[in-house]
């Protein structure tokens, strides 16, 4: 028994909604951890739509970009990480709404 092909409209209504979700996690959220998670996740759905328009037009461009953006991602999550441990070393919190390093 053969499984049926999963068109590109499958694809591209699967991270429409992962990015959504990312969006609302973003907007809704106040956990700085959370945030970053959210980010991540808007990062892959554009991830999937870059290698499934790949695939469907059968060259190789789009997955050749999904490297540059997780290589921006594994950054961002690096730095972001860095950024949220010194937070929360001056402020004891990583709630965003908490956090204002703009006063004295």
């Amino acid at each position: 028994m053969a499984l049926p092909d999963i068109g590109l409209n499958s694809y591209l209504a699967l991270s429409a909604m992962l990015f959504t979700v990312g969006v609302i996690g973003v907007l809704a959220r106040r956990n700085a951890i959370i945030v970053f998670m959210c980010i991540e996740l808007m990062l892959n759905s554009v991830n999937l739509t870059l290698v499934a328009f790949s695939s469907y037009q059968g060259n190789s461009t789009g997955q050749v970009l999904v490297f540059f953006v997780m290589a921006v991602a594994a950054a961002e999550a690096a730095v972001g990480l860095a950024i949220v441990i010194a937070l929360f070393r001056n402020k004891q919190t990583i709630n965003i709404d908490e956090i204002n390093i703009m006063k004295w």
